[in-house]
């Protein structure tokens, strides 16, 4: 592999020269170990032509998800996976994102010294045997290492290296026996992250990390009716410093005044905890379906090593009724009806969350598709919402939704969706709208868009933290947020030996903040009786410096920078795929990325597209050549 590439020039800084050339090589096998059995393996590999993760800003405590595109992480990865909440969402014990992620560390620098740190963590080699066998075994074994990182760093000519990731093996088990047919299932899973850590500036990170799972599943009557069961555990190590981390972190914040049933223990080596789900229902026969579920995770657990979870102490309750129709009838080819309800606690036993919902989903004998639904959130304890400080209580809120998709089989399809949530007395108004639109004119070519637009108003979001020597003071603000994007995709198959693929995204998103207030009665279940909202007179706007002056009635007085921003980007790739020999592939890829900012909050559509057609683009181009050995 070879690559230029080309970005704007920044003064002073001897990492942005503007130009960049880059070269790697490196070794993919497969191996059909048995006819049920495939044994993958890489050594340096590289994934230059694997589409960019779109762009969002996120504002919340948690992490972003993304989805995996790399091909040897996405081959068969069903088999690994083992989620800790029910099918379905995000939780799960393993989030192969975390092979070869950005380096967790960044230097210190001093004035007048720049850092060139690496964009991803290096693979220096990983394989994978998977498969399912004729006795109903489901195996997937992976293994995968990763180098250890360096930055860098340039002061005024000189220049030295400082680690920013240490050497880390992923290990990752998962087996599952099908018996009587596959009337019952029985498996189990384990994951074990080891960090081989030499510097001290690095012990925050765990030095081991290991987790465990089993998971039984039995159906009967022809699998009308089933009952599945989970039980996880976790267990991380390392410095104190890495598990005071894990304590204060946002799936925990054991820092919270009103987190009574744990502590941070700064003396702590090691965190462990547990969870379990256990569901029961009815999934066939006759036109209803229902089922329970209940799930548990201890605030001790802690899978973010290698599997992902945004939340910890909680438990949680889910029945779900749904009624089909799968008859035709009327104008209707099928129809259904689904009800849901839940509940959440943490393990002190203090209610956090009461919700539930009702849907419809039919499909016309035109082959179009209509769902329509509406949710109702009756409380909602947000936990994290001021990042260690108090839990606060969101308001009320009702939320419908409609969605409308066309016929599937044709040349050109469209969906349509629509989405509208209000909070009690207008305190969250949230509208947005989405469509897609496909056209294919042949079976080699398909065009498809992508449009979103969205306006979300909430009356409370955590804007910053003002340390006093009488206690913390906890700023919120009325927060609307704008956001439009689209993405664009292309896919040409030239012939059955070439072909192009084409996606684009123009994202703009403005933040703006006003009706600044200090929380001054967490957990009040009158909502707004829980803040103090600053008069007018009491909050003076600091033009030269960008911030907010609060002068309070006592005579004292704090700032903070004005938390108004807009982001405006671009992102697209274009892949031109060519298998010159059966197996043996070249690759020809442009990627472009343009972001800018503006310390503004206020929603301009045609001026934030000028503002991105005016900035400077960065281009990376890249050239891959694989030759398949056959042995």
């Amino acid at each position: 592999m070879g690559s230029l590439e080309s970005s704007p020039k920044v003064e002073g800084d001897p990492f942005q020269s503007g130009t960049k050339f880059g070269y790697n090589a490196g070794l993919d096998g497969k191996i059909a170990v048995t006819n049920d059995l495939t044994l993958n393996f890489t050594i340096n590999p590289d994934f230059g032509q694997v589409e960019s993760d779109p762009s969002e800003v996120n504002l919340s405590a948690f992490e972003s998800f993304f989805q995996e595109k790399r091909p040897f992480f996405v081959e068969g990865s069903d088999i690994f996976n083992f989620p800790l909440m029910g099918s379905g969402n995000r939780t799960n014990l393993f989030y192969s994102r975390r092979v070869g992620r950005r380096p967790h560390y960044y230097p210190d620098l001093n004035e007048n010294e720049y850092a060139s740190t690496p964009d991803f963590t290096r693979i220096i080699g990983a394989f994978k045997l998977s498969g399912k066998t004729r006795n109903g075994w489901s195996i997937g074994i992976m293994e995968s290492i990763t180098n250890k990182e360096f930055a860098t760093i340039d002061s005024l000519g000189s220049r030295k290296k400082e680690a920013v990731e240490p050497i880390t093996n992923f290990f990752n088990v998962r087996l599952q026996k099908e018996i009587d047919n596959g009337n019952t299932l029985i498996g189990g899973m384990v994951t074990a992250t080891n960090r081989f850590i030499n510097n001290q500036h690095l012990k925050f990170l765990p030095e081991s990390a290991y987790t465990a799972g089993i998971d039984f599943t039995q159906y009967w009557k022809d699998r009308d009716y089933y009952f599945s069961g989970k039980m996880h555990m976790s267990k991380v190590q390392g410095d104190s410093t890495a598990i005071i981390d894990l304590q204060t972190a946002p799936q925990r914040y054991y820092q919270r005044p009103d987190m009574t049933h744990r502590h941070v223990d700064s003396t702590l080596r090691s965190l462990s905890g547990s969870g379990g789900n256990l569901e029961a229902g009815k999934l066939g026969g006759g036109n209803w379906r229902y089922g329970q579920r209940v799930w548990w995770l201890s605030p001790g657990i802690d899978v973010n090593d290698m599997g992902f979870m945004q939340r910890s102490d909680a438990i949680s309750q889910t029945t779900w009724l749904k009624y089909l129709i799968w008859e035709p009838f009327s104008v209707f080819r099928n129809l259904n009806f689904n009800l849901s309800q839940w509940s959440w606690w943490d393990f002190s036993g203090r209610y956090l969350n009461l919700g539930m919902n009702f849907s419809t989903d039919m499909q016309f004998v035109n082959y179009w598709r209509l769902n329509t639904g509406v949710m109702r959130n009756w409380k909602d304890v947000a936990r994290s919402e001021l990042r260690g400080g108090p839990s606060v209580v969101f308001p009320e809120s009702w939320r419908t939704w409609l969605s409308i998709n066309s016929d599937s089989r044709k040349k050109f399809m469209f969906s349509v969706r629509g989405s509208f949530t209000v909070g009690k007395d207008s305190d969250i108004l949230h509208r947005s709208i989405s469509a897609g639109i496909t056209y294919r004119p042949t079976n080699a070519l398909k065009i498809s868009l992508s449009p979103r637009l969205s306006n979300n108003y909430d009356r409370v979001r955590y804007v910053t933290t003002i340390e006093e020597t009488s206690g913390d003071k906890y700023i919120v603000g009325s927060l609307e947020r704008n956001v439009t994007s689209m993405d664009i995709r292309i896919n040409y198959s030239i012939t059955p030996d070439l072909s192009l693929q084409y996606w684009g995204q123009p994202f703009v998103y403005s933040a703006n903040y006003s009706r600044f207030a200090d929380v001054v009665d967490a957990g009040n279940p009158i909502t707004r009786d829980q803040y103090y909202v600053y008069l007018e007179s009491e909050v003076l706007y600091d033009e030269p410096n960008d911030s907010y002056i609060i002068n309070e009635d006592d005579g004292t007085s704090f700032s903070f920078e004005n938390p108004d921003f807009s982001v405006f980007e671009f992102r697209s790739n274009f892949v031109l795929r060519w298998e010159y020999i059966p197996g043996s592939t070249a690759y020809l890829v442009w990627s472009q990325g343009r972001a800018g900012s503006a310390p503004t909050g206020n929603f301009s559509f045609d001026e934030h597209v000028s503002n991105l057609v005016d900035v400077n683009p960065t281009n990376i181009f890249l050239i891959k050549l694989s030759y398949r050995l056959s042995m």
